[in-house]
């Protein structure tokens, strides 16, 4: 910091970040109604479409993403949390925000901040306020024709749902964050659902009954016209539009333009460590953060589809974090592999090598190892484990992907780990 009180450097900017991220997340809106609206509201210069839902959100933000550049507007991409660089959170024609550009929206945003904390502390903006900021402004001042916006955690108490979209879409719902959103479906769905908004249309994936009847109910209470994906398209995937993602939970949505386009854009798709093949010295490697119980329904098809495509059983590697989460994978992992790594994600929340043997299933007769990332992946190009037929698949937790990623293609630069949790 230099003397006049600005952050000179991204090193300093991450120091900064970082002291706001270690007083955790904060919950609830009005604290960033009022930080949107000392900003002048950039939230509503451009059309948002804003996305909500337990598993595929991010993956239907990379679609709707794709299919509107293929149709020629300029799109801001606003998700988390990011794999490897902090700047993955906030894209602009999947143009990622530069550490140049996060120094200076931090030294902006800082004095606005500590004004509005400055009668009560509880009113300062969280980290994932403030990255919500840069993505409102960073849209607004490249002049996007829409931004689409990945709800952090939930939906009613997100920092995002300050928004007034034009467009909402709820993927998918499962039990997942329960200390927070509840521990019935229907609870969560109406927290999903609290981005509904009056008139707005909903776009709705295939969710349970229970959680369905749920959001129809708020929707109706809004009156927000509901567009189901399983009335469209009915319950087969393979009458779904084709997209180059591999998965059951990925949501196809449109956006007034034509079929072709939507096609175009799908095909298109880019969002790295969703059932992604690489190869590394010649070896097939598939990377899948699949990181909660129903995340882990959709990885017990893909192995299945794995080990009939190839006649063998997977390597797996895998790390996780809590206890609910490893438990639903491991289950899953223990059907399908010849052998399993165990690493810890470097996070505070992951599970440790007792916890995740205590999660697998005693009948498992395989090898099971207690490794790290740097073991398995020693340099770029080589993975550490396996032989010349296997194929090694790494699943779990967004944050393992993201380490993996780190060291497999360094040049992305070095990790941002500690950014990432919220």
């Amino acid at each position: 910091m230099d003397p006049t009180g600005t952050l000179s450097d991204y090193a300093a900017v991450q120091d900064y970040l970082f002291g706001l991220k270690a007083q955790g997340p904060k919950f609830g809106i009005d604290r960033m109604r009022l930080f949107t609206a000392a900003l002048g509201h950039p939230e509503r210069r451009y059309p948002v479409v804003h996305v909500a839902g337990t598993n595929g959100k991010g993956s239907v933000s990379a679609m709707l993403d794709a299919i509107l550049h293929a149709a020629g507007r300029r799109t801001g991409l606003y998700t988390s949390p990011h794999l490897v660089k902090l700047g993955e959170r906030v894209q602009v024609d999947r143009q990622l925000l530069r550490e140049a550009e996060i120094v200076a929206y931090t030294n902006e945003l800082r004095p606005v901040a500590d004004a509005q904390g400055r009668a009560d502390p509880d009113d300062h903006p969280s980290f994932f306020e403030f990255m919500t900021a840069m993505a409102f402004l960073q849209f607004a001042r490249r002049g996007v024709d829409a931004g689409i916006v990945e709800v952090g955690l939930g939906g009613r108490l997100d920092a995002t749902n300050v928004v007034e979209p034009a467009v909402t879409a709820i993927t998918s719902i499962g039990l997942d964050h329960c200390e927070m959103l509840g521990n019935e479906l229907g609870q969560i769905a109406a927290e999903k659902a609290g981005i509904i908004k009056p008139g707005r249309p909903l776009v709705l994936g295939r969710v349970p009954p229970e959680a369905e009847r749920v959001i129809r109910a708020i929707a109706a209470e809004r009156g927000a016209p509901v567009h189901s994906v399983r009335a469209e398209f009915g319950e087969a995937i393979e009458r779904y539009p084709r997209t180059n993602l591999e998965g059951d939970y990925q949501l196809p949505a449109a956006w007034g333009v034509t079929d072709a386009v939507i096609a175009r854009g799908l095909l298109h798709t880019n969002w790295p460590g969703r059932w992604q093949r690489v190869a590394l010295g010649g070896r097939p490697v598939i990377l899948d953060a699949s990181h909660n119980p129903e995340g882990a329904q959709v990885l017990d098809a893909n192995l299945t589809a794995l080990r009939a495509d190839t006649g063998r059983k997977p390597v797996v590697v895998t790390g996780a974090l809590g206890e609910q989460r490893a438990r639903a994978m491991l289950e899953v992992i223990a059907r399908h592999a010849a052998e399993i790594h165990l690493v810890i994600p470097h996070q505070a929340r992951a599970c440790g090598f007792a916890e995740l043997e205590h999660c697998l299933p005693a009948g498992f007769g395989g090898r099971v190892e207690h490794t790290t990332v740097a073991e398995i992946f020693p340099v770029p190009g080589r993975v550490a484990v396996g032989g010349p037929e296997d194929t090694v698949v790494v699943t779990g937790s967004i944050y393992l992907i993201g380490e993996v990623f780190e060291r497999i293609e360094p040049g992305r630069g070095a990790g941002e780990g500690r950014l990432q949790d919220f």
